[in-house]
């Protein structure tokens, strides 16, 4: 894997400074001309709580809940070898901190999710002149967390690690120091503390744990190159909260990006009253989420692992590398591109090939880096359809005619069965014209 390939998934604002620079990414500020603060999910105008807010995620940043090493035996198979605290239940995490076929790898990272945290993990595996070993070494070293956007700053320190787990196998000092340094109770969750700080603050709860979070640099870009068009057939599926599986071999790291990737398609700022409106990443999942998943109403995961796709009741859309496969007959009139998808992949790409061309060639500093672009252009786009329907549902005939629909960059004819979709989806309250859709009224 290349080294771009593993940049940290996410990026916490708060805890850079302006002269500071992540090794990979130089990060730019997320407040717009009017100083408001944008939120995933949402928009604060009042600083006050925010800072607040800010100031107790930066503390949570230096929080964990546990700290393992998942090693390979011969006899044994995937096995957990050390882990902190004792007695805290670690039961599936050695198959997620060692995916299947992580073996054909050197190494890998992975993120994942158990019950209601979240974990990263490195793994590697070093060449050993043992027969025991059968001349080869695996080990991973992860941690958990309350919430996926706080384990990227420890990705340098669990790749130090797990090469030092190797090298000198039963040496767990600098772990027990790191995670004594850095532990947290779950009783400290992020819920508990934030009702208590801002039980006096208007902003909505449901938001807070994603404030000022970006993204690798390259991720968007990548995900952009990998899917091409198709990324306008997954961003309607994002919107309409169906259960979204990856497929891809070893490595999962990268496949773990395209999850969050997908997840930030569909970023809003309007109040459509569908209780949590986000939908959450599951990341990597194998067998042993499949009880998990049957119960999901919603989710964005990856696997590595191609049975899946024969348990066509865990999903609504399987994505196997660049494929796109659903077998529900209404989601299938999603796969085909509408003459407004079109027009919006030009308009993406023409904002990407100017921010390019003002790089490379005007050599312009610039404070909108390509990550923002797109992460923007779905937001933008988002917002405006969202707006516009709840706009008609207060209006008295609450019809939504052609106009409405090319107003909100859709296709009138081609984009009529997602919209029927969305808006049965969300409940919101409209009618939409039944003749001549192709022609406005």
């Amino acid at each position: 894997m290349e080294d771009d390939e593993k940049e940290p998934l996410l990026l916490n604002i708060e805890q850079l400074d302006k002269n500071n620079s992540y090794p990979r990414h130089r990060v730019t500020g997320l407040k717009n001309d009017n100083g408001l603060v944008i939120v995933r999910g949402g928009l604060s105008c009042d600083p006050s709580p925010v800072q607040s807010v800010s100031s107790y995620l930066h503390l949570q940043d230096e929080r964990i809940v546990g700290l393992f090493v998942v090693a390979f035996d011969t006899r044994s198979g995937n096995v957990i070898e050390w882990s902190i605290p004792e007695g805290m239940d670690l039961t599936g995490v050695e198959f997620k901190a060692m995916t299947s076929g992580s073996h054909t790898l050197q190494n890998d990272f992975v993120y994942f999710k158990k019950r209601n945290l979240y974990g990263l993990a490195c793994f590697e595996n070093m060449k050993v002149e043992s027969t025991v070993e059968r001349g080869a070494r695996m080990k991973s070293v992860g941690i958990l967390s309350t919430s996926y956007t706080l384990l990227h700053k420890h990705m340098q320190f669990l790749e130090n690690q797990v090469r030092h787990q190797l090298e000198v196998p039963g040496q767990y000092n600098q772990l027990e120091a790191f995670y004594n340094d850095k532990k947290a109770t779950l009783s400290d969750s992020v819920d508990s503390i934030l009702q208590s700080t801002l039980s006096d603050s208007h902003i909505n709860i449901d938001v807070l744990p994603e404030l000022k979070i970006t993204h690798p640099a390259g991720c968007f870009s990548q995900f952009f190159k990998f899917f091409g068009e198709q990324i306008f057939v997954l961003w309607k599926y994002v919107l309409l909260r169906k259960r979204i599986l990856f497929f891809s071999p070893p490595p999962i790291g990268v496949v773990c990006y395209r999850v969050y990737c997908c997840c930030c398609l569909g970023n809003h700022s309007v109040n459509v009253r569908v209780s949590s409106s986000e939908v959450k990443p599951h990341f990597y999942v194998n067998v042993a989420d499949i009880d998990t998943l049957e119960s999901e109403l919603s989710y964005i995961a990856c696997t590595t692992e191609k049975i899946f796709e024969s348990k066509a009741n865990l999903y609504d859309v399987y994505i196997d590398n660049q494929n796109v496969h659903t077998k529900n007959p209404a989601l299938k009139d999603l796969l085909k591109l509408s003459s407004a998808d079109r027009d919006k992949l030009d308009q993406l790409s023409n904002l990407r090939s100017d921010q390019l061309f003002s790089i490379e060639v005007l050599q312009e500093e610039t404070i909108v880096n390509e990550e923002e672009i797109f992460t923007k252009f779905f937001t933008e786009q988002n917002n405006r359809i969202f707006q516009t329907l709840l706009d008609i549902s207060q209006n008295g005939d609450r019809t939504i005619t052609s106009d409405h629909m090319r107003s909100m960059g859709l296709d009138p004819l081609g984009d009529r069965t997602f919209l029927m979709e969305l808006v049965e989806t969300y409940g919101i309250d409209v009618v939409l014209m039944v003749d001549n859709p192709c022609c406005p009224t």
